[in-house]
């Protein structure tokens, strides 16, 4: 994914400096062309030399060291970078990032430049956390900043905590990463995508109701992976305990009967549908108009069955590509295999929800993922964000198999 990527690399002045050197070189092999950028601080800690040497192109520090007459040295590097990587970003740096300082050569390229922006983090614990510090990277990350958050582990200054830059390796998979993502915009384009999330709602009376732990987030996740790619998103949320993504179409919804009717009506111009919501599966027979006071020792509740949303878009699925999730305890392959041919799914993802990092409530998650002719693929434990990105990978292949 790098071969022939331009990438600016800014180096900072702190400790961590020197792990820009194994970060040039592992760029270069992954077929980059990297570009030093360095402040007076940083060639405290690391050479130019050296960082020429690994990268085989000039390392610049002064703004006013002009050695094409041509150009001009920070506009040529802000216009022709495919990404520009700060690693490592010091907190002087981020705040003069955050407060438009152009005082060097680093700095004056980061805001001419219209390429993207990653920054790599590296200071003391208590340094990270501090709220100017804070208050900077958040406004950085307003501005489509990315960032690349440190580890924890023994800092220079013999603090134990978050604060150590990220290993190179690393770095390096997440640049891979991150143009891999460029790469697949648009390849969404010109569809149109339902995703539902959170938990439903059945109410026993005005003031008390059913539900389940769902947070929302994987629907959340695939309903920015998907306007991610391009497509035209439709969020149909239920009880959600995270904000909406940016730029979706939002149906609110609490019961199952509710989610049912919005997404039947969305149902003949949707190209595809992921059901990531958890659908309560019984409801009250009937809701209490007030309150149910307390009276006897025991309470007893009647229950039916809610209608089955996914079974009913199978049975009606025309063009339509159909993902299912199976949020399972135990037997995963049995129930998500049975799941598949029951619903008429074209695929599911399913789940240990007794899995650390794989639960409801949780930013990660570890699948199975299964079609008609069994597994297509297992993930191990990786942000719901990825989860959703493969996910729609092995959908689009499979739609494309179709035409």
């Amino acid at each position: 994914m790098l071969k022939g990527k331009k990438i600016v690399l800014g180096v900072t002045g702190g400790i961590a400096a020197y792990k820009a050197a194994a970060l040039t070189s592992k760029l270069v092999q992954k077929g980059a062309e990297v570009h030093v950028i360095m402040t007076e601080s940083a060639k405290k800690f690391i050479t130019e030399l050296t960082l020429q040497s690994l990268s085989r192109n000039p390392v610049y520090t002064d703004t006013f060291d002009e050695r094409d007459a041509s150009v001009v040295s920070h506009i040529h590097l802000a216009d022709t970078a495919d990404l520009v990587l700060v690693a490592p970003a010091t907190a002087n740096t981020i705040a003069k990032m955050a407060h438009g300082f152009a005082d060097d050569m680093l700095t004056t390229t980061l805001l001419a430049t219209t390429a993207p922006v990653m920054i790599a983090p590296a200071m003391n614990v208590h340094m990270y956390e501090h709220p100017a510090v804070v208050a900077n990277m958040n406004t950085l990350h307003s501005r489509g900043v990315h960032f690349i958050e440190p580890g924890v582990g023994q800092l220079a200054c013999g603090y134990v905590g978050k604060g150590r830059l990220e290993e190179p390796e690393t770095i390096a998979a997440v640049v891979e990463t991150f143009f891999e993502r460029q790469s697949e915009k648009g390849c969404l384009a010109g569809k149109k995508v339902v995703v539902t999330a959170g938990g439903t709602i059945e109410r026993i009376d005005p003031v008390r109701y059913i539900t389940n732990d769902s947070s929302g987030k994987m629907g959340v996740a695939f309903a920015a992976a998907a306007k991610d790619m391009g497509a035209e998103v439709t969020l149909v949320a239920a009880n959600m305990q995270v904000p909406y993504p940016a730029d979706v179409n939002v149906v609110k919804v609490q019961s199952a009967e509710e989610m049912y009717e919005a997404v039947h009506k969305l149902w003949p111009e949707t190209d595809i549908m992921v059901k990531a919501a958890a659908v309560a599966d019984y409801r009250p027979a009937e809701a209490a108009k007030q309150k149910i006071k307390k009276k006897d020792d025991t309470l007893t509740l009647s229950l039916v069955k809610t209608i089955d949303i996914l079974e009913s878009l199978g049975k009606e699925k025309t063009h339509q590509y159909l993902i299912g999730f199976a949020a399972e305890t135990n037997d995963i392959e049995f129930h998500a295999k049975g799941k598949l041919e029951r619903k008429n799914a074209d695929l599911i993802v399913a789940n240990d929800v007794t899995k650390p990092g794989a639960g409801f409530g949780t930013d990660t998650n570890a699948v199975e993922i299964y079609d008609k002719h069994g597994l297509v693929k297992e993930i191990a434990v990786i942000s719901k964000d990825e989860v959703a990105r493969q996910v729609f990978q092995i959908a689009i292949s499979q739609m494309e198999g179709r035409e």
